[in-house]
């Protein structure tokens, strides 16, 4: 009896060793991930968010200064050399004004690219409805380089007259400051390069050199830039549709896009449905009476 009672004993003890065994196995293959999961939570997962929202040039940006007066009595030389001021290009049509620098080996050439882009499928041409200034931030630049980036983009474009149109400018540090602080245009030099850090993006100004609209980045709707110009001349360009076009689109600061107006489409809808059944009401009403009165001749 003494022998069964140990082997029972002993066959019960291997039993719960290789139960424990299987059972610790199963707990942390169940367990593992959610460790894991945790680790990376506290410990990897921060340190990437860290690093994400680093921002290397925190001081680069473009604010926007909507309806501030850009100083048009700033000094600057244009594409041949000759000493120009801002405002010989104001007065009677809006301008965009576009910032950077020509020496820039990416960024201000993906801008004017953009840009150029944008201007071929409009059907306002540089010089008659509108006009650009183009400003080096760069105060070591002379104007053969502005003059070799007004060739470039003027050829690119291809339409008669833009080349008095589209200005190339080139200037010292203190009016180039001035001009950025104005418009909202944050820079810095990075001496490891040797290059700047900057937005991108170009500003559309009223013709007496007034802040309209911002348009960021490297890509310019053209649809957007047709309403910023037409808003900025204060309706004095564009067609009837624009102005139609203008009523159910509006221009949103914190893009720097143009967005439907849901409910203005749908009152205006609502009233061309209204104004549609009242012509048809009226059409048929009058061949109606026309009707019985043929009939009373009879």
């Amino acid at each position: 009896m003494r022998g069964l009672s140990e082997l029972r004993r002993s066959v019960g003890a291997k039993h719960s060793r290789s139960f424990s065994r299987a059972s610790f196995r199963v707990c942390w293959a169940s367990a593992s991930p959610l460790l894991i999961g945790v680790w990376l939570l506290f410990t990897v997962l921060p340190v990437h968010a860290q690093t994400a929202n680093l921002n290397p040039f925190p001081n680069v940006g473009l604010d926007q200064r909507l309806n501030e007066q850009v100083p048009l009595e700033l000094s600057f030389r244009d594409e041949t050399g000759k000493r120009v001021q801002l405002q010989d290009y104001f007065g009677e049509k809006p301008v965009i004004l576009s910032l950077m620098y020509y020496d820039c080996p990416m960024l201000c050439t993906l801008v004017l690219n953009g840009l150029l882009r944008s201007l071929r499928t409009l059907s306002f041409t540089v010089g008659n409805e509108f006009k650009i200034v183009t400003v080096s931030f760069n105060p070591r630049e002379t104007s053969a380089l502005a003059a070799a980036k007004k060739e470039t983009y003027v050829q690119g474009y291809a339409r008669p007259g833009a080349e008095t149109g589209w200005h190339f400018l080139t200037g010292e540090e203190e009016a180039i400051r001035q001009l950025t602080r104005a418009v909202g245009f944050r820079y810095v030099y990075d001496p490891t390069t040797n290059q700047y850090a900057h937005a991108s993006g170009i500003i559309v100004l009223t013709p007496q050199g007034k802040i309209a609209r911002y348009f960021y980045g490297i890509e310019y709707a053209p649809r957007d830039l047709r309403f910023g110009l037409v808003e900025a001349s204060a309706n004095t360009i564009g067609s009837p549709v624009d102005q139609v076009l203008l009523l159910c689109y509006h221009y949103d600061p914190a893009t720097g896009k143009y967005g439907l107006l849901i409910t203005t489409v749908i009152r205006l809808a609502g009233v061309a449905t209204v104004l549609g059944l009242g012509s048809f009401m009226v059409v048929m009403f009058r061949r109606d009476r026309r009707q019985k009165a043929l009939h009373r001749g009879i």
